[in-house]
């Protein structure tokens, strides 16, 4: 998924600062309800009132206190959403509630199938949102959505450009099977085709973080063949963890595992770094097995202290290593604090030691198993001190019997 820049979106809080002038206010929840409650008998009649409608399918929670409060959160981020957009002018935009147990005939007909998602519709389409329930990420998402707001260019968005009006429709159609999360261009401007080096009638392909785009080739095209291209290329060599995708770039794994990259980029060091990272991946961009998840820590507040317990880290520096994504056992490339950044080299040789196998986060599992299989021998042989401690005691026992036996034959005599 691609997401584009909200001023809007860095602002939302569910706090709220005192400001001695005005100009910077940051939104509170005015406690007025936006979010409709969606049943059978309403949901149809909900829906028509707006242009995009965003439901949120939620698990059953009558008597589960804990998933009770987990719920009032999320609904609270719903309307807080709610309320800010509540202002857009351009487009009317709903929100909604449909629960797992009361309400799973309208999820049927609404073609909700996964529980815990946000499924937003729009212009006769489907949208999974796929990100952390967070008002700010939620409202970021559905300005991308929607086509309205600021968008970054560089970092976040893979772009594809069409020069001429020939072939559109199919560029047209392609786009939709991917809107919103790559964007799609085009321009019938021979000025700004000359200044992207474009001919006519050409799609150009953009990677993130790559300084040149790829020409798709086989034009003129149809809508499935560049539906083909873009799915067989649709994992960058170095990609952006973002709240908005996170959990479908992190389930995007490699033979299950993942090269993650830590660094600020608004720090020295982590730019420095990340700079690195993209001379790598460019040098790098037509290999098929790699791609670099970069996660800037300051995305990612809350979850810093749990990434460095994990993976024995400190974030307080760049680090790269690669994730078993299934126990979260890693490897991390030593860099030492005093010493500069590695160089592109040194950073390229590591990585290829991770596709080759020499560095491998399950050589920990190896280990584990071998301590495991030790410790079995051990209590192999306690077990059989145990039981020959148990057979001289039976011994002994006997031993007593005997002697207990002779005792009461003198008795009798």
């Amino acid at each position: 998924m691609k997401w584009g820049w909200v001023f809007l979106g860095a602002l939302l809080s569910l706090g709220t600062l005192s400001w001695g002038e005005k100009g910077l206010e940051i939104p509170e929840y005015d406690g007025k309800d936006r979010v409709h409650d969606l049943n059978a008998k309403n949901y149809k009649s909900v829906m028509k009132k707006y242009d995009v409608m965003v439901i949120y399918y939620h698990a059953h929670v009558e008597n589960n206190k804990n998933a009770q409060k987990s719920f009032e959160m999320d609904e609270l981020a719903l309307e807080l959403a709610a309320q800010v957009l509540d202002d857009i002018d351009d487009e009317d935009i709903g929100f909604g509630l449909v629960d797992e147990k009361k309400d799973l005939s309208v999820a049927k007909k609404l073609g909700l199938d996964e529980v815990e998602s946000i499924y937003i519709f729009i212009d006769n389409e489907i949208i999974e949102y796929d990100g952390e329930l967070a008002a700010d990420t939620l409202v970021e998402f559905l300005y991308d959505v929607s086509n309205f707001g600021l968008q970054s260019f560089e970092y976040h968005v893979r772009l594809m450009l069409l020069f001429s009006f020939t072939d559109f429709i199919e560029y047209d159609d392609a786009a939709e099977e991917f809107h919103p999360f790559i964007k799609f261009f085009a321009t019938f401007d021979p000025k700004i085709a000359k200044k992207l080096n474009m001919k006519l009638n050409e799609v150009d392909f953009y990677e993130p973080f790559m300084e040149e785009p790829v020409t798709i080739p086989g034009k003129p095209y149809t809508e499935a063949e560049l539906v083909d291209y873009i799915e067989e290329h649709d994992r960058p060599t170095l990609r952006k963890l973002e709240p908005h995708s996170m959990y479908e770039t992190w389930e995007d794994d490699i033979d299950g595992e993942h090269i993650v990259a830590f660094a600020e980029e608004d720090d020295p060091d982590g730019f420095e770094f990340l700079e690195i990272l993209k001379e790598v991946a460019r040098e790098n961009t037509d290999n098929p097995e790699l791609s670099i998840i970069w996660i800037d820590p300051d995305d990612f507040p809350l979850l810093v202290p749990y990434w460095e317990k994990t993976f024995g880290i400190d974030l307080g520096s760049p680090q790269i290593g690669v994730v078993d994504v299934e126990d979260a056992d890693s490897v991390w490339m030593e860099m030492d604090d005093d010493e500069d950044m590695p160089t592109a080299d040194e950073l390229e040789d590591w990585i290829e030691d991770v596709l080759s196998g020499k560095i491998d986060p399950d050589d920990d599992d190896d280990d584990d198993d071998d301590d495991d299989d030790d410790d079995d021998d051990d209590d192999d042989d306690d077990d059989d001190d145990d039981d020959d401690d148990d057979d001289d005691d039976d011994d002994d026992d006997d031993d007593d019997d005997d002697n207990d036996d002779d005792d009461d034959d003198d008795d009798d005599e």
